[in-house]
């Protein structure tokens, strides 16, 4: 009999060659404008955050800003700004220790979606911090058929917790699929008893890494 690899789908916005593209989300940016007279210190926890700033107002890259993951990081310095922290994972308690120690002298303004998947705000005023926001963009699920779904034993890498989300109301879960996810904090957004593997690094790249390595199994 001759085995057939099990198929990769990647749900991000941002398709990869000899990958299935399935994205899940759309963006559209919701500000006219930026106030950024009362920061000192801009956070992202996106590349999709750091987009929509820069086209809404150049200035935020005059300001020195937090990211939050990789890919965050790598957007902010493409397009000319600076980043002075980069915790490597996003998970609560490390980002409330991180600013609490390093940053608690600063103003700093959060740059976010309409939905987001955490309380950043309400986490950090717990340790006394005070953290401004500003909701600069939202994202919406893009509709699909029950015939775009992905195939039995697929594997499905999610890149967000929304990417999590739009899939579930387009289709539901097999429980045949595994499901690679680009860390903690979108693994919980997972069905219960789902199969799933985290990314070595909160990178799309390293999580098609992971994804090919599950395939050879």
């Amino acid at each position: 009999m001759v085995q057939t690899s099990r198929p990769i789908y990647l749900l991000s916005p941002t398709p990869r060659i000899d990958i299935n593209h399935l994205p899940m989300i759309t963006f559209a940016v919701t500000a006219r404008e930026i106030d950024l007279s009362q920061c000192d210190t801009l956070m992202f926890s996106s590349k999709q955050a750091v987009r929509s700033a820069d086209e809404i107002d150049v200035n935020w890259k005059k300001i020195p800003c937090i990211a939050i993951g990789g890919a965050t990081k790598k957007e902010i310095e493409s397009l000319g700004g600076e980043v002075i922290h980069y915790p490597k994972h996003f998970y609560a308690d490390e980002l409330a220790e991180d600013i609490a120690t390093l940053f608690s002298n600063r103003k700093i303004l959060y740059l976010r979606p309409k939905k987001i998947s955490f309380d950043s705000k309400g986490f950090l005023a717990t340790k006394g911090i005070v953290l401004q926001e500003q909701i600069i963009y939202e994202t919406t699920c893009i509709s699909y058929t029950p015939e775009d779904a992905p195939v039995r034993d697929a594997i499905i890498i999610f890149t967000s917790p929304s990417s999590i989300h739009c899939f579930l109301e387009n289709f539901g879960w097999d429980d045949s699929y595994t499901a690679v996810v680009i860390g903690r904090a979108t693994q919980v957004h997972l069905p219960e008893g789902a199969d799933f593997v985290v990314a070595e690094e909160p990178l799309i790249d390293a999580c098609v890494r992971k994804a090919k390595e599950v395939q050879s199994y």
